[in-house]
Parts: structure tokens; C-alpha cells; sequence
């Protein structure tokens, strides 16, 4: 079976699917147009973020097979039309769960014990202990929004902290463990202090997070996101924070980011953008939430052997 590569990835995926038999082309160099010229040509793709496989890009694919996500979303694939030609569709949400919860934990960390501000400070001769006493994460009820693999990896590290982890995910169920209990959305809004978001971006969760929602609360709350930059409409979060029913957040993913999340729409950041950066209370990442150099690895490694187990002799 013969692989293209559209974008760049760890040496270790094409190494395994070579290993197995199949005959990879490396082409994350070439443009858009110059890929689909081609495609018709490949029984499998592997893909992260540079373009969009919808019905047109698909169906020029007219030997597909599979494609192979190297990561956890699958928003840049049009999956139910693939789907019906037949295409599988892989991800490796297990490749960088472990990152993600790790970051998310970092990030909280940091907000909670002002550790940019306190960096810089000291740097600048500045030594303000008063200003900068932090607030701890024991006690605290930390809501999480989607028990999958990154909901579950966070939940996992929050085990040590003495706080309180409760979950809310639309499609499971019984699904309580010995990091979280399972919980309805409304107890999230009575109970949480913390809210942290691992979500896919679908029409159903696009800017779920909105001045509504928000003020379902019946607490201020802390946010974090590395899921998906348009599951908070940042307008309605900057409104929030602004009248301290958000006491901070934790952004590693920003609604601007452009589709493949390798910059921002630069030319197109609203005011809204400005606050986010002048704000002591919010904390920012560039989405690497899930960009270890050991995710990098484990992301081809599953990534390769699903396409394997699937398709290999």
C-alpha cells in the first residue's frame, strides 16, 4: 500500500509502516494544489493540521483507504463523508494524553502561584513576596468537561493535590474511577472552582463556552483550555474575567489560531486579543499543550500501529 505523508512528522511512523511493507512518499514540502495532483496516486494519508480533507480534497482520493491523524482531533477531516467512501479514520489521542494533563496541571500551577509574574519580578530586582502569595489547589473542586484520554490523564495527576475532581461527559457513562466521579453538568456549575475543558471541536461544542454558560456558575471560576481554541468565544470570556466571574484562565489554545494551529490570524486579533496579553490574570500557551518531544514520538508510534493492526499483511 502505498503512504502519503502531507505533513511533517517524527522519522518513527514512516519507520514502522516501512517495517510492515508499505511504500511511503514524504511530501510535506509540497502545497496544496501540488498534493492533490497526486493523491489519486496513495491508498493511505498522514496527516496533523495543514489543510482540510473535505468531499472536494476526498474525492480526488480515489484509491483512499485510511488517513492517519497524528494527534487527537479530527475536526480537519470531513469523517462521516469519508466514512461513506469507505476511508478509515485514525487518531492518537493516547500518543499525547500525558502531555496534556501534564500541562494542564503546569499551567494551574503557574496561575495559581503567580510564577510568570514572580519570574520576572525577581529578574528586575524586584522581591514582592506579599504581591505575590499564591492560592493552593488543595480544597478545591476542579470540574472537568470530556472524560476521554486527555480529560482522564489530567484527572489522573490532579490525584495527589487533596482537591476534588468531578466530570461531565455527554457520551459516557459510568465512568467514575479513582480520580473523578462522574457528575451531571449542573452539579459542574454548582460545585467547581476550577473548570478545565477537553472537548473535541464539533458544531456541538463551538463556543459552548459563552457568556451564558459561564454565568451558570454559582461561584467565580477558574478556566483552563487545551482543547480547542473555538470551544471559548474569548469576547464573552474577556466580559467574564472583566467582572470577576472568572477569576483567571489558563489558555493554551486561542479561538484566532489559524487551522492548522501553527500561528495566529495576525491581521484579524480584536481588542479582546489585547486584554488576553496585558492580563495578569490570564496565562498563555502557544498550543503545545500536547507538543512533548515524547509526544511526538508516542503520536507516530500509535498512529503507525493502528494502520498496521488495520491494514498490514
Amino acid at each position: 500500500m502505498k503512504v502519503l505523508f502531507i505533513d511533517s512528522t517524527h522519522a518513527r511512523l514512516r519507520e514502522m509502516l516501512e517495517a510492515a511493507g508499505f511504500e511511503c512518499t514524504y511530501a510535506p514540502a509540497k502545497n496544496k494544489e501540488e498534493l492533490l495532483a497526486i493523491f489519486h496516486e496513495f491508498d493511505g494519508f498522514i496527516i496533523r493540521s495543514k489543510f482540510k480533507l473535505n468531499k472536494e480534497e476526498l474525492d480526488q482520493a480515489t484509491r483512499l483507504k485510511f488517513i492517519g491523524r497524528v494527534g487527537a482531533g479530527l475536526e480537519n477531516i470531513d469523517v462521516d463523508y469519508a466514512e461513506s467512501k469507505g476511508i478509515r479514520c485514525f487518531n492518537a489521542p493516547e500518543g499525547n494524553r500525558d502531555a496534556v494533563g501534564e500541562h494542564a496541571v503546569g499551567m494551574l500551577l503557574s496561575l495559581f502561584n503567580n510564577l510568570c509574574r514572580c519570574n520576572w519580578e525577581v529578574r528586575n530586582g524586584m522581591w514582592r513576596r506579599e504581591e505575590n502569595r499564591g492560592i493552593e489547589i488543595k480544597g478545591k473542586t476542579i470540574g472537568i468537561i470530556g472524560y476521554g484520554n486527555m480529560g482522564g490523564a489530567f484527572a489522573q495527576r490532579l490525584k495527589g493535590f487533596g482537591c476534588k475532581v468531578i466530570a461531565y461527559d455527554k457520551y459516557k457513562f459510568d465512568y467514575s474511577d479513582e480520580f473523578c466521579e462522574e457528575k451531571q453538568l449542573n452539579d459542574l456549575f454548582e460545585k467547581c472552582d476550577v473548570l478545565s475543558l477537553h472537548v473535541p471541536q464539533t458544531e456541538e461544542t463551538m463556543f459552548m463556552v459563552n457568556d451564558d454558560f459561564l454565568n451558570k456558575f454559582k461561584k467565580p471560576i477558574y478556566l483552563i483550555n487545551t482543547a480547542r481554541g473555538k470551544v471559548v468565544r474569548i469576547a464573552d470570556l474577556v466580559k467574564n474575567l472583566e467582572s470577576g466571574q472568572v477569576k483567571g484562565a489558563c489558555l493554551d489554545v486561542l479561538e484566532f489560531e489559524k487551522t492548522s494551529f501553527e500561528d495566529l490570524h495576525a491581521s484579524e486579533l480584536p481588542a479582546e486579543f489585547q486584554y488576553l496579553i496585558e492580563s495578569e490574570k490570564v496565562l498563555l500557551s502557544p498550543h503545545v499543550g500536547g507538543w512533548t518531544h515524547e509526544s511526538n514520538i508516542k503520536l507516530s508510534e500509535v498512529t503507525a500501529q493502528k494502520i498496521i493492526d488495520e491494514f498490514g499483511e
